[in-house]
């Protein structure tokens, strides 16, 4: 097995993410009914990412965010021996009228956000639902879903993983990987 590849390193995510939230604050500014919403588990990391990049930027601009977790929705929740965890879904306003901004680190096939949709919809309507996600790993959609905000698109094959690695309590550094499975 090969080493894996780093495709974002520390300095590199940040600077990434950083141009994310000013795509953000020129599409949605000043923020008003707007509500980011992280995917559970991984998608919460980014969102916690962008929320203090925001805030580092445009300290007076509102944020609402709250945190989702597709795994009753999945088409797969009752498939295979292992059992699914889920983890809270936390999201502190009725949708309805809701500008929504679903955040999650890897699109590979689209299943977990067509899960995320689905799920969504018992928190009310939104106006509309935008999908913003780290690494877009492109020819590996099973479901017709597409991204408005992309951190970096990645042409691979199907047997590489791409791994977003947050370091937890300023050990080691955030890195993005492509290994081999």
């Amino acid at each position: 097995m090969s080493r894996p590849k780093i495709l974002m390193n520390q300095d590199l995510l940040e600077v990434v993410i950083q141009r994310l939230c000013y795509q953000l604050i020129e599409r949605y500014a000043p923020f008003k009914k707007v509500v980011f919403i992280g995917i559970q588990p991984r998608g919460v990391f980014l969102l916690t990412e962008l929320e203090r990049h925001i805030k580092r930027i445009a300290p007076d601009m509102p944020w609402i965010s709250g945190v989702i977790d597709p795994t009753f929705y999945r088409d797969d929740f009752r498939r295979g021996d292992k059992q699914l965890l889920a983890h809270p879904t936390k999201i502190p306003v009725h949708l309805d009228g809701c500008k929504v901004v679903l955040v999650d680190d890897v699109l590979f096939t689209g299943r977990t956000i067509r899960a995320s949709l689905e799920a969504l919809m018992e928190y009310g309507r939104p106006e509309s639902i935008d999908l913003l996600v780290l690494i877009n790993r492109k020819f590996t959609r099973q479901v017709p879903i597409e991204p408005a905000f992309v951190g970096k698109s990645i042409d691979q094959y199907d047997r590489q993983k791409v791994k977003v690695l947050w370091q937890k309590d300023g050990e080691g550094e955030n890195q993005v990987v492509l290994s081999q499975e």
